[in-house]
């Protein structure tokens, strides 16, 4: 199931066991795949997604001031998120210019995977 998208209801038990049971079938192809991604370059997508992550992280260090996110309270955080929102236009300019270091950081990565044969 994609992860993206958001449930407006909690599972229940039954439907909890049978999606436990179907990742018990599918645990070895998952793991043959993420061995095989590993080795392989992200697409510009999972990069640019990657360099937003980054750069959002950085802008909330700076507004929390260098707190650790899970020592704040749900309200803290939740304001700590509509604050992120705000600056969304600062975000993405901010993931344009990392751009280049997410790439050179896969790339190292991938380089590390393959050597290490």
């Amino acid at each position: 199931m994609p992860e993206d998208k958001e449930f407006d209801e909690a599972l229940t038990v039954q439907q909890r066991l049978k999606k436990k049971q179907a990742m018990k079938k599918v645990k070895g192809k998952m793991k043959i795949a993420r061995k095989k991604a590993e080795k392989k370059l992200k697409t510009p997508e999972k990069l640019k997604a990657t360099a937003l992550k980054k750069a959002r992280d950085m802008v909330a260090k700076k507004l929390v001031k260098g707190k650790d996110k899970s020592d704040m309270s749900f309200q803290q955080r939740a304001s700590l998120e509509k604050k992120l929102a705000k600056k969304a236009g600062a975000i993405k300019k901010l993931a344009k210019k990392i751009m280049p270091k997410v790439k050179m950081a896969d790339k190292e990565r991938v380089k590390k995977k393959r050597a290490a044969k």
